[in-house]
């Protein structure tokens, strides 16, 4: 059991999955909101027959499962839209990303959040010790989304406009990675912050003598 979590955060192509992965060479439990929001929404899941009674059965693809395009296309732009569904999908992501932590053998465990700022910061998640910000520069992340999607410029610039801004989310870091593309120092970053996660989280659960 893991009750010692460090919320793990950043911008689109900020490097997050790098850091998990550090993490989770070290041996680390990692519980993915990304991978979460899809696996909740599997056939035969609550969560899919909420969004299907609230939006409609055009919402699933003929072999019953989520269209997920389709879904994104009713809820962009309609921030009411937006809301029913993150009533539905977050209260039920919150809790299995808690869950899978509070299982993890490791003596921490990692929660990747990517939108952690957007989505009510500690206040929502308030079982995080710790949050850990991957944090690049601007310029740099668009280049990277660019490159990464394939697309153009002006898309890139509304993506991350969508998105909390970079002071946003550096406002709730406890521990801050920069991110700019040195695999060493990104080693060395989570070396360091894996020992002292150890540290504090055997801090917490050893009995005082």
């Amino acid at each position: 059991m893991s009750e010692y979590v460090i919320g793990l955060t950043g911008g689109v192509a900020s490097g997050k999955s790098a850091l998990e992965r550090a993490f989770a060479a070290r041996g680390v439990g990692i519980a993915d909101a990304d991978v979460v929001a899809r696996e909740i929404v599997e056939p035969g899941q609550p969560a899919l027959t909420e969004v299907v009674a609230r939006f409609g059965a055009e919402m699933l693809r003929p072999d019953g499962r989520l269209d997920r395009a389709a879904l994104r296309a009713r809820v962009f732009g309609d921030q009411g839209e937006r809301r029913a569904l993150e009533a539905i999908l977050h209260p039920r992501i919150r809790q299995r990303m808690q869950a899978l932590c509070q299982a993890a053998e490791s003596p921490y465990a990692i929660a990747t959040i990517p939108l952690l700022s957007e989505g009510g910061g500690r206040a929502a998640y308030p079982w995080l010790a710790r949050i850990l910000v991957v944090d690049v520069p601007r310029h740099v992340q668009k280049e990277r989304l660019m490159l990464r999607d394939g697309i153009d410029a002006a898309l890139a610039e509304r993506m991350l406009d969508a998105q909390a801004s970079r002071h946003q989310r550096l406002a709730l870091a406890d521990d801050v990675v920069v991110n700019d593309g040195d695999i060493a120092h990104l080693e060395r970053a989570v070396g360091e912050l894996d020992a002292r996660y150890r540290h504090l989280a055997t801090a917490i659960t050893e009995p005082a003598r």
